[in-house]
Formats: structure tokens, C-alpha cells, sequence
């Protein structure tokens, strides 16, 4: 509230300085002033109010600002939170915010002109937010990872990459195979059944028991096409939360020297080492979790694809054997 009422801290030291340094009894006047005080810090804090100060801004500028008084609690100017700075006696911007859904609380309070606003409120006065700079973000929290945990999302991007292409790439063949499995009698050398089948229209003249052997020969000759990639992907899936461990065993290393080294005077050290060492673990369980995902989803349609072949094949064979029974 001094922020609105500039002024009042000074006449309340000066007055606490004079009452302890000298046994005179205030005077009606410096008890009426400070019966005002109480009163009004007591009806303020009940209050929503808006008044115009400076603010510091974070590019240096100093600017007049509307802001927003949520009693005694919080400041909020142009839809964010903002702090008093006792020392200076100055409106600063925060660093950093919190949580995206209490900037937004903060705005519609600040553009409201009636009615009833939800928004947060920190009880500590501002301790909470100014907490919010300790909080590392997404980026530092990666970094936190270091050599291993860029290694993990290397790792990562490539099984997405791989995952997407397998999974057009199988799904356009699967949509081709089905449409060839419709049209047996016209093969299609652009997918794998339409290679099949001209195998088969290529040795009707032999025996079954050659015929499926060249079919199977056929279906071997398009498996590794089909299954290509997918195992690298399952490797990474596997990979990643073994490097993630590693990471983990590496930072705990680091600190446990470090508190060899230092002790355990602050137990913050130690925390931000233990939380830098877990870091790896995370980045190493978001990529082997969506991998494992992926890779299943490819797997299934490239056992489609196999099973439509063999089926096609074993069809074959038995109206060929049929036919030659005859």
C-alpha cells in the first residue's frame, strides 16, 4: 500500500526512533496520526483499488503505469503482477511470472470494471512471486541435463522422424496392397502383393510345392523393406532410459563430491544437484515412453502388411494345388 500512500514508513520510523530513545509521552497529535495510520492500513486492505505510480520496467525504462492494488496483497499493472521494492520505494516489473492461468486472472481483474473476478493472491505479499525467478524454465530445465540429456533428445528427434516416415510410408503401401488384394488378376509392380502375384502368374506352370517355395521367396525379399527402421526405433525406446540412468548416476557422483568437498552446510546445494542428476531420468522416460508408442503403432501396421502377403500367398498356393489336382 505504499506504493499508493508514499510517505508513511517515514513517519512511522522517525516516530518509533523518537518514542525509543526518549521517556516523553506522545503527544495528541503523533497519537491521533498514528490511530489515522492503523485505521487507514486496517480500511485499505480491505480495498481494490487503481492509482497511477512509476514503474521500473525490465528494459530499464521508468514509466507512468496504471496498477491495480489488490488490498494489501499483491499489484498487478498491465495484466501482470507486479512488486514494491521496500528499499527503493519504486513499482518494479517481476522477472519472471507465475502460471499462465493466474497472468490471465490478473488481466481480466485489471480490464474489469464491475462485478466479480477470480484471481490469485499471494498471502505472503510477494515473497511467492519473487520465488518465481528460482524456478528454472523448460530450457534451463533441459540444460540442467547437460551432454547426456542432449544425447537423449538427439536421440528422441530421430525416432519421431523415423516413427512419421514409417507410418506414411507403411501406411500408403498398406492402402496399395489393399487395393491389389481386390485386383489379383492385374499385378501392380509398384507395391509389394503386386510383386507377389507376378511371381505367381510368372510360374503357374510349375509344381505347388515350387510355387510356394518362389512365393516365399518373393515375401523375403519384401520383408526387409517392410520392416526397415522399426527396429532402430525400438533400439532408442530401450536406449533412451538406460542414458537417462546413466545422467542420473553421473550428476549424483558430481554431487556427492561436491559435498566431500563443501559439506552439507546448504542443503540447497544439494537438492539442485539431486534435482539436475534426476533430470536426465525425465528426459530419458519422455523419449523411451512415446517411442515405445510409435514403434508399437508401426510394428502392427507392417505385421498387416506381412499378413495380407501371406495370406495372398497361402491362397494362392492352395487354388494352385487345387488346379493341378484336377
Amino acid at each position: 500500500m505504499s506504493a499508493e500512500y508514499p510517505g508513511r514508513t517515514k513517519w512511522l520510523s522517525q516516530f518509533a526512533q523518537d518514542m525509543g530513545k526518549s521517556s516523553k509521552l506522545a503527544t495528541i497529535e503523533e497519537i491521533e496520526r498514528l490511530w489515522f495510520e492503523v485505521q487507514r492500513e486496517m480500511t485499505e486492505s480491505g480495498k481494490i483499488t487503481r492509482f497511477t505510480a512509476k514503474v521500473n520496467r525490465l528494459d530499464g525504462q521508468v514509466q507512468d503505469q496504471e496498477i491495480v492494488r489488490i488490498g494489501s496483497y499483491n499489484l498487478i499493472s498491465e495484466g501482470k503482477y507486479v512488486t514494491y521494492d521496500i528499499a527503493n520505494k519504486v513499482v518494479k516489473e517481476l522477472p519472471a511470472q507465475p502460471a499462465g492461468r493466474f497472468v490471465s486472472s490478473a488481466a481480466a481483474l485489471q480490464a474489469a470494471t464491475s462485478g466479480f473476478v477470480a484471481v490469485g493472491l499471494d498471502p505472503t505479499r510477494g515473497q511467492l512471486l519473487e520465488l518465481q525467478n528460482q524456478i528454472p524454465s523448460i530450457k534451463e530445465r533441459i540444460a540442467q541435463g547437460k551432454e547426456v540429456g542432449f544425447v537423449i533428445i538427439a536421440l528422441g528427434i530421430v525416432a519421431l522422424i523415423l516413427s512419421i516416415e514409417r507410418i506414411v510410408t507403411l501406411s500408403m503401401t498398406a492402402g496399395k496392397v489393399r487395393a491389389q488384394a481386390k485386383n489379383p488378376g492385374s499385378p501392380d509392380a509398384t507395391n509389394p502383393l503386386g510383386r507377389v502375384l507376378q511371381i505367381y502368374h510368372d510360374n503357374k506352370g510349375v509344381d505347388p510345392e515350387t510355387l510356394q517355395l518362389k512365393l516365399d521367396e518373393a515375401i523375403l525379399k519384401e520383408q526387409p523393406a517392410i520392416n526397415a527402421r522399426i527396429a532402430f526405433i525400438k533400439i532408442i525406446s530401450m536406449v533412451a532410459p538406460l542414458l537417462g540412468l546413466l545422467g542420473t548416476v553421473i550428476g549424483m557422483i558430481l554431487t556427492f563430491q561436491a559435498i566431500t568437498l563443501f559439506g552439507t552446510g546448504d542443503p540447497k546445494t544439494m537438492a539442485g544437484g539431486i534435482s539436475s542428476a534426476l533430470m536426465t531420468t525425465v528426459l530419458g522416460l519422455c523419449v523411451a515412453i512415446p517411442t515405445v508408442l510409435m514403434h508399437s503403432i508401426v510394428q502392427s501396421r507392417s505385421n498387416v502388411i506381412m499378413h495380407i502377403l501371406t495370406e495372398q500367398s497361402a491362397g494362392l498356393i492352395a487354388e494352385h494345388a487345387e488346379e493341378a489336382g484336377k
